[in-house]
């Protein structure tokens, strides 16, 4: 592993094996390439998993230890940004059961994003829009910051009970912004909300780079 506190450790994500083959990469395949190429960890996605069951949760927290690997990260997705608070709870209600997910695989953080407001178009209208999209008739962008804080507030408790950090990532929507991420993160002020930064995702102005 590493041989002192200010190595850099350098991990990868499930996300970057599933899109190359027609037959999706299983995530133990990613763990043994990671192993091979001399990473330090693994981010896993939710969506990716073949199951929720205990056993197979098991099988992937002892391959992993097996090759020295620390699964680091459990990326899961929701959308806090809807006016039906029955839908919000639902979202809530996974984000929750996600850090039971991590918890029981001994994963320390999980990414978790804002939402946004959803209007119908292709994904290329929204890249084409770079992530943003204006509030719908009759809200304000303030209707959907409320609605997310509220949302990443109820979620807390259960996260510091589990010792689960949540890592909000401005993946689009309400978190486009810089100061928007910030926004969140200041507002509601808990040592178990961090952020975790997709250098793609910000909006920019002609050069990404620059």
């Amino acid at each position: 592993m590493n041989s002192g506190n200010n190595a850099l450790r350098l991990g990868t994500s499930t996300y970057s094996y599933w899109h190359f083959t027609p037959e999706k990469t299983p995530i133990e395949s990613v763990l043994d390439a990671a192993a091979e190429l001399g990473l330090s960890g693994v981010e896993i996605l939710h969506r990716q998993m073949e199951s929720e069951e205990n056993a197979y949760l098991q099988k992937l927290k002892k391959h992993a230890f097996t090759l020295g690997l620390d699964i680091y990260n459990l990326s899961i997705h929701q959308d806090f940004v809807h006016d039906d608070a029955v839908v919000r709870q639902q979202h809530i209600d996974h984000t929750i059961h996600c850090i039971d997910l991590a918890h029981e695989m001994g994963i320390p953080s999980i990414r978790v994003n804002s939402g946004g407001f959803r209007k119908q178009g292709s994904f290329d209208d929204l890249i084409k829009a770079k992530g943003w999209v204006e509030p719908w008739d009759g809200f304000t962008m303030d209707d959907g910051f409320n609605w997310v804080i509220d949302a990443i507030e109820r979620c807390l408790p259960h996260a510091e009970r589990r010792g689960v950090l949540l890592l909000l990532e401005n993946h689009w929507g309400l978190t486009t912004f810089a100061h928007d991420m910030a926004r969140i993160i200041e507002t509601i002020d808990s040592p178990w909300l961090q952020a975790i930064l997709d250098m793609g995702n910000f909006l920019f102005e002609d050069d990404m780079y620059a």
